[in-house]
């Protein structure tokens, strides 16, 4: 017969055994399964991030939210890049574009966060609305915003859309800009007009340790690699 304190024990190993086993176990992630280049992009939405815990992960870099339309500024940016390059990833910026606000506006908002002499990445424009403008005059907003972008930081930024943005309303626009594709399935993006894109955010419901809920991952195509997002300090 099994004393008390030999129980109590016996009950304390195999809930060890067993919460160890469960948290090495109930998340395979897409980068614990391939070879690809591997990141992360977040906002404040995440609260409060464990730099620390993620700079010993898998990922090797992370887009942060630093700005959206004429006004808007993430309160997190500021305290998550210092401490995204802490503690070594590559980091880079993305702009929320609004297309019914004025370029100029967006434009200085985002200036006033993603300040070149932080940035490891290409700056990121992040496209996924049209506002309520025609497709012609949505095209003719983004056109301008992209060229005002590219003159402030002499270097054309990183764009990110969905799958199906893009294929309604961004083709044949894109041609000389690097894409991040957003699809969350197994299975790869496929834009309509053969465009090639260097980056896949395949989930929106990743796990990594260092981070409370979800996380949005993505990762290189390919033979892809870091270096062709990279920021071109003058």
């Amino acid at each position: 017969m099994i004393s008390s304190i030999k129980r109590f024990f016996l009950t304390i190993f195999c809930l060890t055994l067993f919460t160890t086993t469960f948290a090495q176990y109930r998340h395979v992630e897409c980068e614990d399964t391939c070879r690809h280049i591997h990141g992360i992009d977040l906002s404040h939405y995440q609260g409060t991030v464990f730099w620390e815990v993620v700079g010993k992960t898998k990922m090797a870099y992370v887009y942060l939210k630093a700005s959206e339309g004429g006004s808007r500024i993430d309160d997190k940016y500021k305290q998550n890049i210092d401490l995204a390059h802490s503690y070594g990833l590559k980091v880079g910026s993305y702009h929320f574009y609004r297309p019914r606000i004025s370029q100029v506006e967006q434009l200085h908002n985002f200036m006033a966060q993603c300040r070149p002499g932080d940035q490891d990445l290409l700056p990121m424009i992040d496209v996924e609305t049209r506002s309520g403008l025609s497709k012609e005059e949505f095209r003719d907003s983004l056109s301008k915003f992209l060229v005002l972008v590219e003159k402030a930081y002499r270097q054309r930024p990183l764009v990110y859309t969905g799958t199906s943005f893009y294929n309604s309303n961004l083709q044949g626009l894109l041609d000389d800009y690097k894409l991040m594709i957003a699809q969350y399935s197994t299975r790869q993006p496929v834009l309509a007009d053969g465009k090639e894109y260097i980056l896949w955010q395949y989930t929106g419901k990743g796990h990594l340790d260092g981070i409370n809920g979800y996380v949005d991952k993505s990762r290189f195509m390919g033979k892809h690699k870091l270096r062709e997002i990279r920021f071109r300090h003058r």
